[in-house]
């Protein structure tokens, strides 16, 4: 009889040890005991395709996470879909993945007008749309859309960064403006005159550019003209090579500041002559491949290894593809924390309850928060001047809010 009783209280401890291990696995759409399914859109045709790289890139990584047991103990399936930059085709391909593939979340699509057709959707269905690779200021909006957070540096952050080094060095300064007329070119505007404060009294003009105009020499020639001795310059890549040129040809040799968008050394400065381009000023968050600075860096040497074995095909001046690699250890990162409470809104708690985060191939002192009420990521950047042969990081980091 006590024999009988023995073995019964046994079974009963150990259902109840397996029950309790079962109930502290919550697991939402996509999540088996041995997968965590996700998806992204990205650009791999059409207009935009050349950043697909940073697609393939994340592929790549999760390829390598894989092969070494994944996360957790579950590898991750991602699924990476061709939206061709088209929204409608992002709306198509986004509706496939949540209703038919049943992802867990939505993680890193790429583009603006591309995640704005899917925002409203994601966010009434409750499913995690995270690390948008976009700088737009739309994504910073806990309140009305909860569950959709950024992964890049926000152009308003990074045109108060401009402004503040402005006030810093060149306190009384005559400032002149150029940017691109959307909103792209809106928010880094508005985040510099944000950064200016009082000093926003400064600026002499403030002139636009539209992505069709044949050229912005008019534009150049009329900000030289004010008497403006610092330039801040808001382009994308094929006119700010216009304008770095320009400003050369006139002879004027302003405190001269490009946005990020338009910092490559490939297809800005080469073009418009790296002579041209001498004490350019300009803001960034991530190491530049190539860079001697680099040469003897732990987590530069860990992703030239991970490009070699993983993704040799990829291109290592691409910052795109660095931009993949990191976004893709950020995914890693909030699903590591979320442990076996796999669903959605364990997800997106982990995704807003980041802070001081670094990364390998972030600058020093360049971290990651995000928190409930705040969901811009980079808030601090380090300022570069080019030489004539590469960037060269200079000075402190520069904080942009109250991070």
């Amino acid at each position: 009889m006590k024999q009988l009783l023995k073995i019964a209280v046994g079974l009963l401890v150990a259902a109840a040890t397996m029950h309790a291990a079962y109930a502290q696995k919550k697991y939402g759409p996509g999540v088996t005991d041995t997968e965590i399914k996700i998806g992204q859109t990205m650009p791999y045709s059409g207009p935009a395709s050349a950043y697909g790289s940073q697609g393939r890139a994340t592929l790549a990584y999760f390829k390598m996470l894989n092969a070494k047991g994944g996360i957790n103990g579950r590898k991750i399936n991602l699924l990476s879909l061709d939206d061709a930059y088209s929204p409608p085709k992002t709306i198509e391909q986004t509706r496939r993945m949540v209703e038919q593939d049943e992802v867990l979340a939505i993680m890193n699509a790429l583009g603006t007008p591309t995640n704005s057709a899917t925002h409203k959707y994601l966010n009434q269905k409750k499913v995690p749309h995270l690390l948008i690779s976009s700088g737009a200021s739309k994504w910073n909006d806990p309140k009305n859309y909860p569950w959709s957070t950024p992964f890049f540096p926000p152009y308003i952050e990074e045109g108060m960064i401009y402004a503040k080094h402005v006030l810093q060095h060149f306190p009384n300064a005559k400032i002149a403006i150029i940017s691109q007329n959307d909103d792209s070119g809106r928010d880094y505007v508005k985040g510099f005159k944000m950064g200016l404060g009082a000093k926003v009294s400064q600026i002499t003009k403030e002139v636009t550019y539209e992505v069709t105009d044949p050229t912005i020499d008019s534009q150049i020639i009329d900000l030289k003209n004010t008497g403006a001795d610092t330039l801040f310059t808001m382009a994308t890549p094929k006119f700010g090579a216009m304008a770095i040129r320009k400003v050369a040809d006139l002879g004027w040799k302003p405190n001269f500041y490009i946005v990020s968008v338009s910092s490559s050394q490939a297809s800005v400065l080469e073009p418009a002559g790296p002579q041209n381009a001498v004490g350019l000023i300009t803001a960034m968050a991530l190491k530049l491949v190539g860079d001697p600075s680099w040469d003897n860096d732990p987590g530069m040497k860990e992703f030239l290894a991970f490009m070699k074995q993983w993704h040799p095909e990829g291109n290592l001046a691409d910052s795109s593809v660095v931009l993949g690699y990191v976004s893709a250890q950020m995914i890693e990162l909030i699903l590591k924390n979320c442990g076996d409470d796999l669903t959605r809104e364990n997800v997106l708690k982990q995704a807003t309850s980041i802070r001081n985060q670094p990364f390998s191939l972030l600058l020093p002192g360049v971290t990651v928060t995000v928190t409930p009420d705040d969901y811009s990521t980079f808030s601090t950047f380090r300022t570069a001047r080019f030489d004539g042969k590469r960037w060269v990081i200079f000075g402190e980091p520069i904080h942009a809010g109250s991070k």
